[in-house]
């Protein structure tokens, strides 16, 4: 059976993709902010026969990276699959307004990430097996005036996991890119967003899943913001300026 390390564990996707997974003999080494949350999924996990770990870091103190990947290798040996699922959904009004926010939303969701990326993917390269799958998102594809602090964090992660999925292949390490479109979370509540493009966590989830073990190496997530963000990207830029997408 998997030994799982969450990063993120908190966050409605990551919650279920680990309900799927969890299954006597499974390990997980959970990581977040809150304690209190931490130990909820983690009594959901234990109830269904899963062993739990738990550790509290904010992924922005990089420095605590080391210690936490550390204490996850002393309590379940080897990772078999990690999920990369932590974030935020900035202000961009905020981040239009203040130097200090943009940073510090960037690094919520890019720079903490490449961080964590780059001391995981040597520990994994040297026992030579095991997938890491990341959520990015399809606003890494095209910067849009409404979220492009977000998008732009989100595009060099996926830029950077498809130089380490090339990079680990030669190891036999597996690098999984994952691009949620519009999801029902705590995290997008104060939006408006058009229903018929909104998708579960479950449902993610369940493709999420899916696609760890298919070894995919990049999930569009539900399957039709694929063909959305082909057809965005080429948009010539003298029409989507005037689209205010």
């Amino acid at each position: 059976m998997p030994n799982i390390l969450v990063i993120g564990a908190t966050s409605a996707i990551a919650n279920a993709c680990m309900r799927r997974w969890a299954d006597p003999g499974v390990r997980f080494y959970l990581v977040g902010r809150s304690a209190e949350k931490l130990d909820q999924v983690g009594f959901d996990l234990a109830a269904r026969g899963a062993s739990v770990h738990q550790y509290i870091l904010d992924l922005n103190e990089l420095d605590g990276v080391a210690d936490m990947l550390d204490a996850c290798c002393a309590s379940i040996g080897w990772i078999d699959i990690a999920l990369i699922a932590h974030g935020t959904l900035p202000d961009q009004a905020a981040c239009q307004q203040d130097p200090k926010v943009a940073v510090q939303e960037f690094t919520n969701n890019g720079l903490s990430v490449i961080a964590l990326l780059t001391d995981l993917a040597n520990r994994m390269e040297a026992q030579k097996s095991g997938c890491i799958a990341v959520i990015s998102s399809v606003a890494g594809d095209r910067g849009r005036p409404s979220n492009y602090l977000y998008g732009a964090a989100k595009g060099a992660v996926t830029t950077f996991c498809s130089g380490l999925r090339a990079r680990l292949s030669k190891s036999g390490v597996h690098v999984l890119t994952i691009k949620p479109g519009f999801v029902d979370t705590p995290m997008t509540q104060r939006l408006t967003l058009p229903k018929l493009l909104i998708a579960t966590p479950e449902k993610v989830g369940r493709d999420i899943v899916r696609a760890v073990e298919k070894r995919r190496d990049t999930l569009y997530t539900p399957g039709f913001w694929r063909l959305i963000m082909l057809i965005t990207i080429h948009i010539p830029g003298s029409i989507f300026k005037r689209l205010g997408l």
